[in-house]
């Protein structure tokens, strides 16, 4: 039987890494993908020994278009896929005229053409076998504009039509496509300090990455389509209009410029 493996962008901290561990507890074979000099051979090297499992590295910068072909064509040169986890992304606090081109940019080119042209390459790898699987991380920030961040929400807004309108293709098929929508996530220090910065609400609804990989592996199983982990706050962007929720979560995400 030949050996199947699952691929995990942003491998190396935050949900990706829980990603990793996760799957690694299920026995599940790793392809773990990061940017250079974030100590993801090390993670490797515990998983494999912790889990005894096979575990491969690719240390790549995915904001350019020819490394993301020349991710895929590694893949499928020497691996059989069950699963791909888009989920390297990146955001960020700017007004807008401020923001230089690289900054924008890298957003656009990870958030955007990366998830997309790397999903594309490997989906004919995916399609060989019985039972495959396509988790595309978007955010609850997909359901409404905001202000200071005006790119990113914007970038998750296209993931998450891009995983719907390609469930709706592949239905049919042997590949099953998901997306998952998480609200904020206490990753790192600087990114607990923003949510801690926005008040009561931000902090009661933030996620520890641990339990929303859990989440969504475990959903993923079920088939679901879409996956909501904070119902209350999807629900409350759904319900609210736009003229009322664009400046309120603007005006919190502005208090960000200041730290």
């Amino acid at each position: 039987m030949k050996e199947l493996y699952t691929v995990v962008t942003g491998a190396s901290q935050g949900l990706g890494k829980s990603f990793a561990y996760e799957l690694a507890q299920r026995n599940e074979n790793l392809i773990l993908v990061s940017l250079p000099n974030q100590n993801l051979r090390e993670l490797c090297m515990e998983l494999q020994s912790r889990f005894k499992i096979k575990i491969h590295s690719f240390e790549i910068d995915l904001t350019r278009k020819s490394n993301v072909l020349k991710l895929a064509s590694w893949i499928n040169d020497n691996f059989n896929l069950k699963m791909l986890i888009n989920n390297a992304g990146i955001g960020g606090t700017k007004e807008f005229e401020k923001a230089g081109v690289h900054y924008l940019d890298n957003i656009i080119q990870l958030n955007v053409m990366a998830t997309s042209l790397l999903t594309h390459q490997v989906l004919p790898n995916l399609q060989r076998h019985h039972k495959a699987y396509i988790l595309n991380i978007s955010s609850l920030a997909a359901f409404s504009p905001i202000a200071y961040k005006t790119v990113y929400p914007a970038s998750k807004a296209f993931v998450y039509s891009f995983s719907r309108g390609l469930y709706e293709e592949l239905k049919d098929t042997n590949v099953f496509v998901s997306v998952v929508n998480p609200g904020p996530m206490k990753t790192n220090d600087e990114v607990t300090k923003r949510i801690e910065s926005q008040g009561f609400f931000a902090k009661m609804t933030s996620l520890d990455p641990d339990q929303v990989a859990v989440f969504c592996l475990n959903r993923l199983e079920k088939r679901d389509t879409v996956i909501m982990v904070n119902q209350f706050s999807w629900l409350f962007l759904k319900i609210l209009p736009v003229w009322f929720k664009l400046p309120m979560l603007s005006n919190k995400i502005k208090k960000e410029l200041a730290l």
